[in-house]
């Protein structure tokens, strides 16, 4: 079991339960998921733009069309990794950040208010 004391673990535990709390994910936490976030942080890739990545990604999801064909139970974090890809060569405008918070508030309050500020 990691040390709560230890960065890599608290990182790698806070993305995870992040990832479990995202609309559309099955909920599950794999091997290849802990790995990657892992990888993640040895990138030296913030907890903050996994989160905006996991809200961009989600809310694409979310506000489909009605008459959209439904889309299958998210699998595993390598899902959002191209949004993460995408977040970290252009961020997207903080007045938008902020209108997908506050749409996504009432289906993943713990996605729009995870403190994912407080790593070291």
């Amino acid at each position: 079991m990691p040390s709560p004391e230890n960065p890599a673990s608290r990182y790698a535990d806070q993305l995870l339960a992040l990832y479990r709390k995202t609309p559309g994910t099955c909920g599950h936490v794999r091997c290849a998921d802990r790995r990657l976030a892992a990888a993640l942080r040895a990138r030296g890739v913030p907890l903050e733009t996994v989160q905006t990545a996991l809200l961009l990604a989600s809310a694409r999801r979310v506000f489909r069309p009605a008459t959209a064909t439904p889309l299958p139970p998210i699998g595993s974090l390598h899902y959002f990794l191209p949004v993460i890809d995408e977040l970290l060569v252009s961020a997207p405008d903080p007045t938008y950040l902020d209108h997908l918070r506050r749409r996504m508030a009432p289906l993943a309050p713990e996605l729009v208010t995870f403190p994912y500020h407080q790593l070291p």
